[in-house]
């Protein structure tokens, strides 16, 4: 039998305080998907992204992320449904007094882990996953941006997500790091974590092609085949 999809959208409006960003949004994502959602500035990617972890509401239409249903979802539900979420952001927001297992440690004190072997072995065991073991003891700054986004990723491991949002998370970094950092998401993806991979960085795609959902025109299409995607107006943004 087919897995139920973790995140499905039926015919929203999604919207921006009253500034209609998309509409008539239909889409499905099932367990360990990886998928990119690509599109200009201000086309509604971001809006996607934001409307998934309740920090926009949703005014029309149907929406379920997990087991919460975004319409009706309670304010006291949002933290319950952000734990089924990662967020790897592009600009990292790691704290820069403090080193990358303080950086974690943090994160998981505040989401209630209470006992010190378990937050150390958890720690342990996400920062050998982004391969970053070795280098607990660093703060942010001593670290290269490749390897501050893979801590970013560890952090978003953390607390056993089902999905992991991933908001433009190589706009900061070269080529080559790019591609460490998608292939180590569509590894965590292969591992049952479905992954939304917001990106402008198209020669990625290109090279690494997967599902692909378009925001353009206040729309959001699929794009099956990359044949149908035309690169060369994305890239002139």
């Amino acid at each position: 039998m087919e897995e139920k999809p973790i995140i499905e959208f039926k015919h929203c409006d999604l919207y921006q305080k009253d500034n209609l960003i998309l509409k008539d949004v239909s889409f499905e994502v099932r367990p360990g998907e990886f998928i990119y959602l690509i599109g200009r500035v201000g086309s509604g990617k971001t809006t996607i992204i934001k409307t998934i972890n309740a920090q926009l509401p949703l005014k029309k239409g149907f929406a379920r992320v997990g087991d919460f249903y975004l319409k009706t979802l309670k304010r006291r539900e949002v933290p319950r449904l952000r734990r089924q979420l990662g967020i790897v952001f592009q600009d990292f927001q790691l704290l820069t007094d403090r080193s990358v297992k303080e950086n974690l440690r943090f994160v998981l004190r505040a989401t209630g882990w209470k006992e010190k072997k378990k937050i150390d072995a958890r720690i342990r065991e996400v920062l050998e996953m982004v391969g970053m073991e070795f280098k607990d003891y660093k703060k942010p700054h001593q670290l290269s941006g490749g390897e501050q986004q893979r801590v970013v990723i560890a952090r978003a491991l953390l607390n056993h997500p089902r999905i992991i949002l991933a908001d433009e998370p190589t706009g900061n970094l070269d080529p080559e790091t790019s591609e460490g950092i998608l292939r180590l998401l569509q590894k965590i993806s292969r591992g049952g974590c479905a992954v939304l991979f917001a990106t402008h960085n198209y020669s990625l795609l290109k090279k690494y092609p997967a599902r692909t959902l378009r925001c353009e025109g206040l729309q959001v299409t699929e794009a099956r085949d990359h044949e149908e995607i035309d690169f060369s107006s994305l890239m002139n943004e």
